[in-house]
């Protein structure tokens, strides 16, 4: 029986497709036996051959792991470690982390959580910081959003340093340099324009951010609980959890009366759906939001180029009542702010030049006194 073999050049392995034959009943194997020529040899090659055939052995392929990608740390940092007993960064900061009226502390306390909320605030090392320093400086935010949100967290690491024992790490966040604040003040023609063509609920939402100097988002909450007819003040709390009590004029007491004070909608509001049918069903943005997209488009129907935003409003009250007291902490009862830094923001762009009379009536006391010593 003839035998045929098929070498495989990859695995270099022999592979036989004929029934076996035992070598003794092969007669070419008793033809070399009988000649005397590697007789075992052949044996020994033809019994391999009739055996079963062996597949070559699977090949171990080492596939890369799968799963999220593990992001890479700064160098020195070591991925967060629950500790045991007190509290940690995510226990301290959740509820500025959940604040809604400061955006710029809600950011700061979520990337301290984000990066190290598992450690306790003795842990915390400069490393983390510097993952927020890097992030802040690497994101398409502005200027202004970075120069405030560095502060944020810089004032963030502060408290942890002066309540918690944390390490004094603020000094690892940059300042942004170069921020100046808004210097634009409307003029007493344009506010009388904008008034005179307002419809009511807009120019009540108008004078309580140019009369009383409130942010727009506080003056489109105004409701009848903050209103008392009797000493006809206003009674409310702003944007940072101050409560502020302000006299209102006779023009916002004109417009307060024609409203329903027992309806515990906003104000502007209840005159809003008097002529309009409102849609919105979120009235603490919604309203907001109206209010100032209505004050833009009237500013432009009346032909006022200038870029003016009802924020604009506040500043000039803030800027007007410092020409009329002179005193600055008018201005700041005037705004609710808790901070005098706070306030000369606002009057940064209005700083006049000391003049010689003012130097003299500060020295003249003094004059007075070496006169009479000298008498």
């Amino acid at each position: 029986m003839r035998v045929i073999l098929l070498v495989s050049k990859p695995t270099q392995t022999l592979s036989i497709h004929a029934a076996p034959t035992h070598p003794r009943h092969c007669p070419k194997v008793a033809s070399a036996a009988r000649e005397g020529h590697h007789v075992r040899e052949s044996r020994k090659i033809l019994c391999r051959l009739a055996g079963p055939r062996r597949d070559p052995p699977p090949q171990i392929v080492h596939e890369p792991p799968r799963g999220p990608a593990i992001r890479s740390r700064t160098e020195g940092a070591r991925p967060p470690k629950t500790e045991g007993a007190g509290p940690t960064i995510a226990t301290i900061l959740r509820a500025q982390a959940e604040r809604r009226n400061d955006t710029c502390a809600r950011w700061a306390a979520r990337a301290l959580i984000a990066q190290a909320g598992a450690l306790s605030p003795r842990r915390l090392s400069a490393a983390y910081v510097a993952e927020i320093d890097e992030h802040i400086r690497q994101s398409s935010y502005t200027h202004a959003t970075k120069a405030t949100y560095a502060t944020a967290v810089r004032r963030t690491l502060r408290n942890l340093w002066e309540l918690y024992e944390a390490p004094k790490l603020d000094r690892h966040i940059r300042t942004y340099p170069g921020l100046r604040p808004r210097n634009v003040t409307a003029t007493d023609e344009e506010k009388a324009r904008i008034l005179a063509a307002a419809p009511d609920h807009l120019r009540l939402w108008i004078l309580l951010c140019s009369d009383l100097a409130m942010r727009s988002g506080t003056a489109a909450k105004i409701a009848p609980r903050h209103y008392d007819p009797t000493r006809h003040i206003l009674a409310f709390t702003t944007k940072y959890g101050a409560t502020l009590t302000l006299p209102t004029t006779d023009a916002i007491d004109a417009l307060i009366m024609r409203c329903d004070l027992g309806d515990p909608e906003p104000l502007a509001r209840q005159l809003w759906r008097r002529v309009s049918r409102i849609r919105s069903k979120n009235p603490d943005t919604a309203d907001q939001d109206s209010y100032e997209r209505q004050f833009k488009q009237l500013r432009i129907a009346l032909g006022i180029t200038r870029r003016i935003v009802p924020h604009d409003l506040r500043r000039t009250t803030a800027v007007s009542m410092l020409r009329e007291s002179g005193d600055v902490r008018d201005v700041q009862a005037l705004l609710g702010h808790r901070s005098l830094q706070s306030t000369i923001w606002y009057l940064d762009h209005d700083i006049r030049p000391v003049s010689r009379a003012v130097l003299e009536t500060i020295k003249r006391p003094f004059l007075i006194q070496q006169k009479e010593k000298s008498a």
